[in-house]
C-alpha cells in the first residue's frame, strides 16, 4: 500500500466537496495513509461564455487533471460522472464508481414552486442540451437560456433576478447543503437525467495497480452497473456534448431497466427506448437500447445537430 497519495481536483465548490470526500473514505480505510488535494483550474472552468457543446465538450473538466496523473503530480482523480467522456484516454481507468447520490433534476425558484406554475414568457436557466430540450418539449411558451457556473453562480444569478427558475442536478445541490433550495425534484418521467448523474468516479493510472486495488473498496455494484449501462448506451450513439441525450438506469428485482432518448435541441423530435437484462450485461443492457434508438433514426438527427453547430 502507498503512504501517500495527490487527488487532483478542480477547484469548485463542489469538485473540492467530492475530493474531500473520497480523502475523507481514504482516510477512514487507510489511517496510516497520507491523502492530498492538488487543485487546479480546467479549461472547463475558464470558459464560461460558451456552451460546452461549443467549445469541446465535457472533456475539458478532466484533461488537466489527468495530464497532472501522467506527469506524477497526482495519483487519482475524483469527477461527476457525467463529466466523465465516454471514452478515457489510454492509459487510464476508472478504479471505482461509489454509490449514486439522488440522480434526478431540480427545480430551484425564489417565486415558483413547479414548472407548471410559470407564466408564458418566464425564463428558465440550465446548463445542458438534455434539459433544455425537455423543457422546450414539455413548456414550449417557456424561455429556455443557457446557465453555466458553478452552483454557487447559478444561485446568484437566481436570486439577481436574471432567471425566474433555474434546473440542476439535485446531487450537487445535497452534497453542498442547498438542499433546502429545492422548490421541487423532477421525476424520470419528467426530466430523464444524464447518463452518470449523481455517481462519483475514480480515475487513476492503468499502470498503479496497487492504487486500483485500494480504490476497488469504494465501488457500488449497483451504481456501477447501472452507470456502465447508461455510458455504453451513450458510447454506441457517439453522444458527446452536442445533442440532447438522457439515459438512465435502476436495477429492481433483480433486473437492470435502463431508458434512453435522443432529440433535437427544440424538443420537437424525441426518440426514445429501454431494455432490462441481468446487471451483469449491464453493457449490452445498454448496447440494445443505443441499437432501439439507431433503428429510430437517432444517429441521423445527431448528424443533423452536429452539422447545423459547426
Amino acid at each position: 500500500m502507498p503512504n501517500r497519495l495527490v487527488i487532483a481536483t478542480r477547484e469548485s465548490q463542489l469538485a473540492l466537496w467530492q475530493a474531500r470526500h473520497i480523502r475523507d473514505r481514504l482516510g477512514v480505510l487507510a489511517p496510516a495513509l497520507r491523502v492530498e488535494l492538488l487543485g487546479m483550474t480546467t479549461q472547463g472552468d475558464q470558459i464560461l461564455d460558451s456552451p460546452l457543446s461549443r467549445i469541446g465538450g465535457k472533456g475539458l473538466f478532466v484533461k488537466e487533471l489527468e495530464q497532472a496523473m501522467q506527469a506524477g503530480r497526482a495519483d487519482l482523480a475524483v469527477h461527476s460522472m457525467k463529466d466523465v467522456p465516454m471514452d478515457l484516454p489510454e492509459g487510464f481507468v476508472l478504479a471505482a464508481i461509489t454509490a449514486r447520490e439522488d440522480p434526478r433534476d431540480a427545480l430551484v425558484s425564489n417565486r415558483y414552486a413547479s414548472l407548471a406554475e410559470l407564466p408564458e414568457g418566464a425564463r428558465v436557466g440550465t446548463s445542458s442540451l438534455r434539459r433544455q430540450a425537455q423543457l422546450r418539449a414539455r413548456f414550449p411558451h417557456l424561455v429556455v437560456d443557457t446557465l453555466r457556473g458553478n452552483v454557487n453562480t447559478r444561485l446568484r444569478k437566481l436570486d439577481e433576478g436574471q432567471y425566474d427558475v433555474i434546473v440542476l442536478a439535485a446531487a450537487g445541490l445535497k452534497r453542498l447543503g442547498f438542499e433546502d433550495r429545492i422548490r421541487a425534484v423532477l421525476s424520470p418521467e419528467e426530466s430523464l437525467p444524464a447518463v452518470g448523474q449523481g455517481a462519483l468516479g475514480i480515475e487513476t493510472l492503468a499502470d498503479r495497480p496497487e492504487v486500483i486495488e485500494l480504490l476497488a473498496a469504494f465501488d457500488d455494484p449497483d451504481t456501477s452497473a447501472c452507470v456502465r449501462a447508461e455510458r455504453a448506451m451513450s458510447r454506441a450513439l457517439q453522444g458527446g456534448c452536442q445533442a440532447p441525450i438522457g439515459g438512465y438506469a435502476v436495477i429492481a428485482d433483480g433486473q437492470l431497466w435502463l431508458r434512453g432518448f435522443v432529440s433535437d435541441v427544440d424538443g420537437q423530435r424525441f426518440l426514445r427506448a429501454e431494455a432490462r437484462g441481468a446487471p451483469g450485461d449491464a453493457e449490452a443492457v445498454g448496447g440494445r437500447v443505443a441499437e432501439a434508438l439507431i433503428a429510430q433514426g437517432a444517429d441521423q438527427l445527431m448528424a443533423e445537430i452536429i452539422a447545423r453547430s459547426v
